[in-house]
């Protein structure tokens, strides 16, 4: 079954989908052994994995490259992150035929102003509504597969307010989008009038530190959003984790006092599938 029929039956499910955050295809593998329905691709984690802060600085086909990274090691869906579709309508077009191509279920477009920001930072900018309906469009000319779902991300609570995001997702639902996407509501008093207001499939982004509150996944069900991203947990995670292990190492010159807190070599082994790769090396060359 292709990534994005796939996709799409969890979407009919009834049940909210958890797509933790990746950036390589070792975070992807860990997602998906971990059992998720689904790998987020964080366009904010990929950027860092580079050592660049989510400013729109990775050009599109080194984007592309590690989106076909991740997608080659997982068999559930990936969702991913595509900017503002990395300049006018015709960039978006062409950035939405490369993510296709890639393999990725589903990615989401925002209305930011390029170069984009993270959607938690502050002094945001949104481009005329006009201009994001026509890359929605020009996005769903591209695509070739009907069950690729296009995710429309506005980022105008920050700046415009409440209701002209709500009114902007509409536009873009009515433009061709499959699922809206209203970045960093404050409360979860907006987070429920967003779901009560739009229609259709909803996703929310949740993570600790943002400007949006958590909330339980279960309640998140119960008012109406069909999948929850989680974009940079896990990267985060494994940033304070190299810390203490660069730390033993300098400490004592090796990272011999870390050890019940690393994954062992056989375990790193099997998380990569080295064994089933060795196997498949000798059919071939048998």
């Amino acid at each position: 079954m292709r990534a994005t029929t796939k996709l799409r039956e969890i979407l009919q499910s009834g049940r909210i989908a958890v797509a933790p955050g990746a950036f390589d295809g070792l975070s992807a593998r860990l997602v998906a052994q971990a059992g998720f329905p689904a790998v987020y691709a964080s366009g904010g984690a990929i950027a860092r994995s580079a050592g660049l802060p989510d400013l729109g600085l990775i050009p599109v086909d080194a984007i592309v490259e590690r989106l076909a990274s991740m997608v080659d090691v997982v068999d559930i869906p990936v969702i991913a992150d595509a900017d503002t579709g990395y300049g006018n309508a015709l960039n978006a077009q062409a950035a939405a035929r490369a993510f296709e191509r890639a393999g990725v279920a589903a990615f989401h477009l925002e209305d930011q102003t390029f170069p984009k920001k993270c959607g938690h930072y502050d002094d945001k900018g949104v481009v005329p509504v006009a201009e994001m309906v026509a890359k929605l469009k020009a996005v769903r000319d591209a695509l070739h597969d009907s069950d690729f779902v296009v995710i429309a991300r506005t980022d105008a609570l920050a700046v415009e307010g409440f209701d002209a995001a709500l009114a902007r997702a509409s536009a873009y639902l009515e433009a061709g989008a499959d699922m809206i996407f209203v970045e960093a509501p404050t409360s979860e008093a907006e987070i429920a009038d967003i779901a009560r207001r739009l229609p259709g499939l909803k996703l929310i982004n949740m993570f600790a530190g943002g400007k949006t509150p958590l909330v339980p996944v279960p309640r998140l069900e119960a008012l109406g959003y069909h999948v929850v991203i989680i974009p940079s947990d896990t990267q985060r995670a494994a940033i304070k984790a190299m810390q203490r292990v660069l730390a033993a190492i300098a400490r004592d010159g090796s990272a011999a006092a870390m050890a019940a807190d690393m994954a062992s070599f056989k375990e790193r082994e099997l998380l990569v599938d080295t064994a089933g790769y060795l196997d498949l090396g000798r059919r071939y060359a048998s």
